[in-house]
């Protein structure tokens, strides 16, 4: 029982960590996006805008929090699951295993 629950566990920060990778990848997208606006509206590829120039501002700022929340939360999450790992292999390597059948062989 205690095997399956890690096992569960371990599932679920799995998972968790993927989302977190997938923020990540949204916030580089995010960061990279207004560094793109905010350099078209400095070389001029853009009609000036305050509005623009705040939309660029705020997509890297918001990108740059979006990505250290999510790499803490992600190494957080790692860790918990290696040692949710360490504790399933320690538990299975206390289990008594016996031979079944008697045979030496598999064929």
């Amino acid at each position: 029982m205690a095997i399956e629950s890690l096992e569960a566990r371990i599932e679920a920060l799995s998972a968790k960590i993927e989302s977190c990778r997938k923020f990540r990848l949204a916030a580089r997208i995010a960061i990279a996006g207004g560094a793109v606006l905010l350099i078209a509206l400095m070389v001029r590829a853009v009609a000036f805008d305050a509005a623009a120039m705040g939309a660029g501002i705020a997509a890297m700022l918001g990108g740059i929090v979006l990505l250290g929340s999510n790499r803490s939360t992600e190494e957080e999450a790692s860790a918990q699951r290696a040692a949710a790992e360490a504790e399933r292999a320690m538990l299975i390597g206390q289990i008594e295993l016996r031979v079944v059948g008697g045979r030496d062989t598999l064929h």
